[in-house]
């Protein structure tokens, strides 16, 4: 009896850690403002409103996306060097777009493969302590929208 006290006590404290671990990383995570719309890695997968995952084989790929080696170069550039994100830097008047990164992509999804070879849809730079490329990839990606599959040109 006394396990089933505890259980049922505990039970509520972990869901109250869990949303309030969901409010406390807010600021942290990445984001990237696009047209008046912020969009944000979720910190958790199920508040996600899209969702797209990484491959190593580029034929299960429905987007490319090249790691470029300048700024001048890609699509898509973070440049920083501070430790914490400035507060307010993905504020906007419409509740933000969540992307979260699935380890099991459904057939919608889109499916990234990133490299540092061509051919791409998009190009990134990254230089940041906030930012990883794999985060550049699929906020760039959740932001903008799955594009059609690349094929080979066949003469």
């Amino acid at each position: 009896m006394l396990r089933l006290k505890v259980l049922v006590s505990v039970v509520p404290l972990a869901i109250v850690a869990l949303f309030a671990r969901s409010e406390f990383l807010d600021g942290s995570r990445p984001c990237i403002e696009i047209a008046g719309t912020s969009v944000q890695i979720a910190s958790l997968s199920w508040e996600a409103h899209h969702y797209v995952s990484f491959t190593n084989d580029p034929s299960r790929a429905t987007v490319r996306v090249q790691i470029s080696d300048s700024p001048e170069a890609a699509d898509f550039t973070v440049i920083d060097d501070i430790d914490t994100a400035e507060a307010g830097a993905c504020e906007s008047n419409t509740p933000p777009r969540l992307v979260a990164i699935s380890r099991k992509p459904s057939g919608s999804d889109p499916v990234i493969y990133l490299s540092r070879d061509g051919p791409a849809d998009y190009r990134i730079f990254v230089s940041s302590k906030s930012f990883s490329l794999l985060d550049a990839a699929a906020l760039i990606v959740g932001a903008r929208g799955e594009r059609h599959r690349i094929q080979a040109a066949s003469l």
